[in-house]
């Protein structure tokens, strides 16, 4: 074998498991025309990987010259269903397989096979010998086996069944036989993970008997029939499962195509899908499906789950209501995606993929609208459409944002919720609006901050003053959060400012207090050193509102402001230098309950709006 086999083990087999061992050698038995098989596996303990040994035989034909000749040449197949790669992971797992073959009647074959093989062997006369072959595996090379199924017979049987079963089953619908041994020796049991010296025996009468079905699919082949070998079964005491795989050159790839949701509990089911249409379509390591440049594998999914959920409505009833339940409950959470969910599998994929397909549509209709240089009467409609449901998705993002201040207690810090509102040390400018838009949340203030030209976020009050006047100033004090936006350029150069501060939740009076002043403070320092620059000042005070401090408030002329808590507003008179000429701020203090409330009640009337006009756009189309 004129190749570095190490090289080639890490470029075919980038990812292989441990049960490829087994399943490739089976193979090969069974295409040398073995009928049994006996798999020996000795290991003194789990957590003693390195004394893990391997034994395979068969009472197959042998290693023949023809074989020999196939073996020690990587590709060379015969058939499309062959990889001529197979024996490559056993070297993934073990640093060498001793292998003796007889064939031929009296002839005895030993070589063996590691990185090092050179394509050579020993050939010995012997007596009258039935053929067949034996494997050892030896030299484990990982650190540690990584899962006890990988070494107990009963699991080991569930495998092979499972991955063999298109051979399997022909063999059995021919009256063929087979049968595979598996024998696990250990000197350590392990009760908690079934760990123990066991036997258990395959047999054709072990492979289930399934429903079949067919179909056909323009989107997939326009002659081949695709066939679906299914079974369902009823046990309470079994957990509920879901098997889809695709059966590719007589084995099993297995094919996520729906969970375990999909059933009412009790049910267990298999579909497994069979087609000339996938011969040889799968990886060289046989793990996963490879497919034809011309099929997009959204498209198979699609397919293939269509027919899962036909057979599973057909008989199990019950599951209609209950995935007309669960489209009922997306279309209410994601309404801007009304219309757009696939509905005839909703019930068998992940929340996750059914939103993603239904979101991909929908981006799929934006980008043909925006590229259509003239829109008909029609497309104006959809463009309409289109519209509302982008807008719809961002006020849904709004209504998780309120959420997840709501969800917030006095064990936050003030830092979490300042981030909830835009990300602190950040700075966010206009011309990245698009970028920004779903971490900057000032519109919690007002929607009308959100046309800010800089928004300053934890920053140094240096750098608002610079932002203002393009001038340095030195100053360590921060702001916690501060926007700066301009009116129209055309007409002025002044700027208004809004400056926010955050109070921790559950403070005293007097630090409470410390936010009317620390706001004065700051009105105080900008026209101080630019009176010329401000047109005009918002500031807003977030904290705690108890009985202290609104009497304090309203002492300091504070009124109450109609609002969904607690807000008290003061036009605050700030002097510089000229005492006859003070510069008026507005200035707000409020609770993080009016605060959001308040938020959430604006954001509200969007989302009702905009419900309303999806679900009659929607209504139309149907």
């Amino acid at each position: 074998m004129n190749i570095n086999l190490k090289n080639a083990i890490s470029h075919f087999y980038p990812n292989p498991s441990y049960e490829q061992v087994y399943f490739e050698a089976i193979a090969n038995s069974i295409d040398a025309g073995a009928d049994e098989i006996f798999i020996t596996i000795k290991i003194e303990a789990f957590d003693k990987p390195e004394t893990l040994e391997v034994e395979v035989r068969d009472n197959g034909s042998g290693f023949t010259d023809k074989k020999f000749g196939k073996f020690s040449n990587l590709l060379d197949v015969e058939q499309d269903d062959h990889k001529g790669l197979g024996r490559l992971v056993y070297l993934a797992y073990f640093d060498e397989v001793q292998v003796v073959s007889f064939f031929d009647k009296n002839k005895r074959r030993d070589f063996l096979f590691s990185g090092d093989f050179k394509d050579q062997s020993q050939i010995t006369n012997v007596d009258d010998h039935v053929s067949g072959t034996t494997l050892q595996y030896r030299k484990f090379s990982k650190s540690k086996v990584y899962n006890y199924d990988y070494l107990k017979p009963k699991s080991i049987k569930e495998s092979l069944i499972r991955h063999f079963f298109p051979l399997l089953f022909k063999k059995k619908h021919h009256g063929k036989s087979l049968r595979i041994e598996i024998i696990l020796q250990t000197e350590t049991s392990n009760k908690e993970h079934g760990f123990f010296s066991d036997t258990k025996v395959l047999t054709l009468e072990d492979v289930p008997d399934l429903e079949k079905a067919s179909f056909q699919s323009s989107d997939l082949d326009f002659f081949q029939k695709f066939d679906i070998h299914y079974g369902i079964t009823n046990d309470p005491l079994v957990q509920k499962s879901i098997v889809t795989a695709i059966c590719i050159d007589g084995r099993t790839v297995h094919y996520e195509l729906a969970t375990p949701d999909a059933l009412p509990n009790g049910y267990q089911a298999i579909f497994l899908f069979y087609s000339e249409y996938f011969t040889g379509k799968t990886d060289t390591s046989r793990q996963k499906l490879n497919l034809p440049n011309e099929l997009n594998e959204r498209i198979l999914k699609k397919i293939l789950r269509k027919e899962i959920a036909q057979i599973i409505n057909k008989e199990i009833p019950a599951v209609t209501e209950t995935n007309k339940r669960k489209a009922s409950e997306l279309e209410i959470s994601y309404p801007h995606l009304d219309g757009y969910f696939e509905m005839e599998s909703v019930g068998l994929m992940k929340k996750e993929e059914v939103l993603e397909g239904a979101q991909r549509k929908f981006f799929s209709d934006q980008k043909k609208i925006l590229e259509c240089s003239d829109l008909d009467d029609n497309q104006y409609e959809k463009a309409l459409d289109l519209s509302a449901r982008a807008l719809m998705e961002y006020i849904l993002y709004r209504t998780r944002i309120i959420k997840k201040l709501k969800d917030m207690n006095p064990n936050n810090s003030e830092g979490e919720i300042h981030d909830l509102i835009v990300p602190r040390r950040n700075t966010l400018t206009s011309d990245g609006f698009d970028k920004d838009l779903y971490t900057n949340n000032v519109w919690m203030l007002d929607d009308k901050y959100m046309s800010y030209n800089t928004i300053l976020s934890d920053q140094n009050m240096s750098k608002v003053i610079k932002e203002i006047t393009f001038e340095d100033v030195d100053d360590i004090k921060r702001p916690d959060i501060t926007i700066v936006f301009s009116g129209d350029p055309t007409i002025t150069n002044k700027v208004d400012v809004v400056i926010v501060e955050l109070k921790k939740q559950g403070l005293k009076l007097a630090k409470n207090e410390e936010v009317v002043s620390q706001l004065k403070q700051r009105a105080r320092k900008l026209l101080k050193y630019y009176p010329n620059k401000i047109e005009r000042i918002w500031f807003y005070g977030i904290t705690d509102i108890d009985i202290e401090f609104r009497r304090s408030l309203k002492e300091d002329g504070f009124k109450e402001l109609f609002s969904h808590g607690r807000m008290y507003y003061k036009s605050q008179p700030i002097i510089v230098d000229n005492e006859e000429n003070p510069f008026p701020i507005d200035l707000y203090v409020l609770t993080y309950d009016t605060f959001i409330n308040d938020a959430e009640s604006r954001n509200a009337t969007f989302l009702k709006v905009l419900k309303n006009s999806i679900t009659k756009i929607s209504s139309k189309s149907r």
